[in-house]
């Protein structure tokens, strides 16, 4: 039996008539950019994240950027990303003239550590980036209190990490704003790119929608240069459609994630922890082996494909060599690059394939007599 890492075709034939109900409707209606659609689907996505403002946008990294430049970050200043996610993160600080300046991550978690961040942090520094990695809550209280203390911006990428919570918060409600991806593959994914920045401050909600649309909140209302980063209202028909299941798909992948733990816990594998009073949603299931290589090819043998997210720290690409990184000075994200390994994960993932996807693993380990 195949198993593959996600299966978009098995998520729409489980909803086909709505989603194609959705979309004949904005072919019916003729109104592709804008319009009504755009706006319920983002009034539904911030009631559904408990927050003030939605403003949706071309893609995930369109939104980092523009809350970026909106918060007015931009030449001379510094922006503290984590040294592990997709290079979006880091990418769209370059692209607002600002410098990224890398932290490691969290042995336990993944997520950008706290306790590495004081030291980091300079006279420039303006804002700090958590990323939510894989559906993973980064540790949210202790960021804000080195935020507050500092003075600095809080920008939270979310883009893995739809609904997920800590300490009772949805994160992207913890920092000045927050920012999402609608890539097809997401928890909440469009048919197409897609993406949206969330925040409780009117007046940044405001900025962030005129940078988004031609600096114009009306036709020819252009108080500033803006861009063209709007919400296709396809897509938006298509996201309001899903998100509608989007707590019961969560629910799916967090009994899929506990399943794998429990199948995987004699396994030579490490599985991921939860941290206290946290609520991942799992966007990925991400074990770690001194094998990885060797066991994901294996896997690969056994019909179950996998992911490598990311394998080089952000720190270490080569579109960074000017900042003069080691591995060294990254310890954490630098072994980790070469051990994780993502299994496959999605809500419509049966139990059968995941005990195959668990078997594979534990033969492996047979085979190299663990």
């Amino acid at each position: 039996m195949h198993v593959p890492f996600v299966d978009l075709k098995a998520q729409y034939l489980s909803i086909k008539e709505e989603i194609d109900s959705a979309i004949a409707q904005v072919l019916q209606n003729t109104s592709f950019i804008g319009g009504e659609t755009v706006r319920q689907f983002e009034k539904a996505f911030a009631e559904y994240i408990g927050i003030n403002h939605c403003i949706s946008c071309g893609n995930g990294t369109d939104a980092i950027e523009i809350l970026l430049q909106a918060m007015g970050i931009g030449e001379g200043d510094e922006v503290i990303v984590p040294a592990i996610s997709w290079i979006a993160t880091s990418e769209a600080v370059s692209t607002v003239g600002a410098t990224p300046v890398f932290v490691d991550i969290e042995p336990e978690f993944y997520t950008l550590d706290p306790a590495k961040i004081e030291e980091k942090i300079t006279s420039k520094t303006k804002a700090i980036i958590p990323v939510h990695l894989y559906g993973q809550p980064a540790n949210m209280p202790a960021i804000m209190e080195i935020a507050q203390k500092y003075q600095l911006k809080v920008l939270e990428d979310c883009a893995q990490a739809h609904g997920a919570t800590i300490a009772g918060k949805t994160v992207g409600t913890w920092g000045d704003c927050g920012t999402f991806s609608f890539y097809p593959g997401k928890n909440l994914g469009a048919y197409g790119d897609a993406g949206a920045m969330i925040t409780n401050d009117p007046e940044l909600a405001e900025k962030a929608r005129r940078i988004g649309n031609h600096g114009q909140l009306t036709k020819h209302d252009h108080t500033i240069e803006g861009r063209n980063s709007r919400l296709d209202t396809l897509q938006a028909a298509i996201l309001s459609v899903k998100l509608q299941h989007l707590a019961t798909w969560t629910q799916a992948r967090q009994a899929h994630a506990l399943h794998y733990t429990q199948l995987l816990s004699e396994a030579p594998v490490e599985t991921p922890q939860v941290r206290e009073n946290a609520e991942p949603v799992y966007h990925l299931y991400v074990v770690r082996s001194k094998m990885r290589d060797e066991l994901r090819d294996y896997l690969k043998t056994q019909g179950i494909a996998t992911g490598i997210h990311y394998p080089i720290a952000l720190p270490l690409l080569p579109c960074y060599q000017k900042f003069q990184h080691t591995a060294e000075d990254f310890p954490v994200a630098s072994q980790y690059q070469q051990e994780i390994l993502s299994l496959p994960i999605f809500a419509e993932l049966t139990k059968e394939q995941m005990e195959q996807v668990a078997q594979g693993i534990h033969n492996f380990a047979v085979q190299k007599s663990f």
